[in-house]
């Protein structure tokens, strides 16, 4: 055999990217441990030892000495919204804690950027945390703040608004404006006047809809790229953006033709958006349409809200204190009809799309469920994998409801950590060992996958990892401790359980022969740090489809 023939040979049939001499967690069944593994083209090629490994290579292969270090399948984000993440970005301030720490900072906040604005412009905020800011700013206070312009600020899980005289004037909003059937002005007790606050549909039909009616997609092109490369920074090779917008679908699609989508997206269709729902369904698009980069996976509907928030719905009313203007007793509130839901979700089931709801509170997820039984019923389904999404107060009653439908529980593990002491507050202690009870769904059977819901939460799948196995808040309280899962358990809610709760099992969410070739390598190893430590990882390189796409 001639030289250059040899050469050719083991240019066509070597490995185009080799990782050696580290931990590589394949997270199989087995959770098998290997030195090595090769990757050729986009998917697996080989796993062993390193010197087995490495003479897979050939003169183009590029190798990477792991050093030791851990290499672990690439996290999927099964949850989160980066279409309208972006455009926050894009428009809005950031104030979540702990940029802004109180309400006196927030408002000199506004007020010495409002000094840099002309004198209509919007003032725009998102990310606020009444629980750690020590309540929320007012009307009066926002008017005085913002010198005359509009301001509008977004709690951390866009539910609650705040808006000052100016905003409420340009959205047709005063003392008179009735509440919208599923949402709430709030209004001072003794003189009725608003307060400012406001929350769900009003705060979406009057000022979110007025705010964003400008956005062109051509915006959206320049926002995601930048918040992409922060999912890639934390070893996020996959993500489900949920509630996708009609922006958001096209926008991923020019940016895959551009070459500039740097990782896969799952996306589960937007029910606030006008006739999107239909179109689907009239141009038969069923469930997992699409590819390995882009592909549908369902639909979504959000009758509950938020329990940091003290809007999902319970059967018991909510502890603490309330908020000025809140309805006392509160037990929150569902913001969909069962007649109208058990009717569209029908519909789509029909069409051959996954149905997803939002369920947080128990009255909420009992909803949620009532919804999918009445659907399965009259339209049986075997492998449906229906998601709850959020799926926040899991009582026992609840779990055995999930595991008799077969219902994928779309837990929230990213509330624990930050949003942890406000579900405390709000709920009481003794209620949070039903919270995101992962133990409880680990021992039924029931898939709980994990998910930051970002932008509400951080996007790091570290800080939820450290949540489930440590079962504490950002601030150090105790948060269901019985309910606490191994390190293992947790990075399989961000990689195996991703990877099912997409139907996608079968070529992504762990490291075998002819998967996908999309990795992270960690600076720590996760299984054998002190668990406190676990929060503090950093992600050294991420790969997907056997290429390098971020480096630290």
């Amino acid at each position: 055999m001639g030289k250059n023939l040899e050469n050719e040979l083991l240019a066509q049939f070597a490995a185009d990217l080799v990782f050696y001499n580290g931990k590589v967690v394949t997270m199989d069944d087995k959770n098998s441990t290997v030195e090595a593994v090769a990757v050729k083209g986009d998917k697996i090629l080989a796993l062993g030892d390193s010197d087995f490994i490495r003479k897979l290579s050939g003169p183009k292969t590029k190798e990477i000495d792991l050093s030791g270090r851990t290499l672990i399948p690439g996290f999927n984000d099964s949850h989160c919204h980066p279409d309208m993440h972006a455009m926050l970005l894009y428009k809005y301030f950031y104030i979540g804690w702990p940029t802004v720490r109180s309400v006196k900072e927030c408002l000199n906040f506004v007020r010495e950027k409002a000094r840099e604005m002309p004198e209509d412009q919007w003032f725009l905020a998102f990310g606020y945390n009444d629980q750690k800011m020590g309540g929320y700013p007012t009307l009066q206070q926002l008017d005085e703040a913002a010198g005359g312009r509009p301001a509008f600020i977004l709690r951390t899980d866009y539910h609650i608004g705040v808006a000052n005289s100016a905003a409420c004037a340009i959205c047709n909003v005063d003392k008179n404006t009735p509440n919208p059937p599923h949402g709430q002005f709030d209004r001072d007790p003794k003189t009725g006047e608003l307060t400012g606050l406001m929350r769900e549909d009003a705060i979406y039909d009057y000022f979110i809809k007025k705010i964003d009616e400008k956005d062109t997609l051509d915006d959206l092109l320049k926002a995601l790229p930048p918040l992409l490369d922060t999912y890639l920074s934390h070893g996020v090779t996959s993500l489900t953006n949920s509630l996708t917008t009609y922006n958001g679908i096209r926008a991923y699609q020019i940016l895959r033709e551009k070459g500039q989508l740097p990782l896969r997206i799952g996306i589960i269709v937007s029910s606030w958006e006008e006739g999107l729902v239909e179109s689907f369904i009239n141009a038969g698009i069923r469930n997992n349409f699409g590819d390995e980069w882009i592909r549908i996976t369902g639909v979504e509907w959000c009758p509950d809200c938020s329990t940091s928030g003290r809007t999902a719905a319970y059967y018991e009313p909510y502890v603490g204190t309330p908020v000025p203007g809140e309805e006392t007793p509160n037990y929150g509130f569902i913001i969909e009809t069962a007649e109208d839901m058990k009717a569209q979700a029908g519909a789509v089931h029909k069409a051959g799309l996954r149905v997803c709801m939002e369920g947080l509170g128990d009255r909420g997820i009992d909803f949620t469920l009532d919804v999918f039984e009445s659907v399965l019923s009259e339209y049986p389904k075997e492998n449906h994998r229906m998601r709850v999404e959020h799926c926040s107060f899991v009582t026992p009653k609840i779990l055995e409801r999930l595991k008799a439908l077969k219902v994928i529980d779309a837990s929230a593990t990213g509330f624990i950590y930050e949003l942890g002491d406000a579900h405390i507050a709000n709920r009481g202690m003794e209620n949070m060992k039903w919270m995101f009870p992962h133990r409880s769904l680990i021992d039924a059977g029931v898939p709980a996958p994990g998910h930051s819901d970002a932008m509400v939460c951080d996007n790091n799948p570290m800080k939820a990892i450290y949540a489930l196995v440590n079962r504490k808040t950002d601030s150090g309280q105790p948060f269901g401790p019985e309910q606490a899962i191994t390190v293992e358990e947790a990075i399989k809610a961000y990689t195996t359980l991703g990877a099912y709760a997409s139907f996608e099992e079968n070529i992504k969410g762990t490291i075998e022969v002819g998967k996908l070739g999309d990795m992270a390598v960690l600076d720590q190893d996760p299984f054998t740090i002190p668990k406190e430590q676990i929060k503090d990882i950093n992600v050294d390189i991420t790969i997907v489809g056997g290429v390098i796409r971020y480096q630290r």
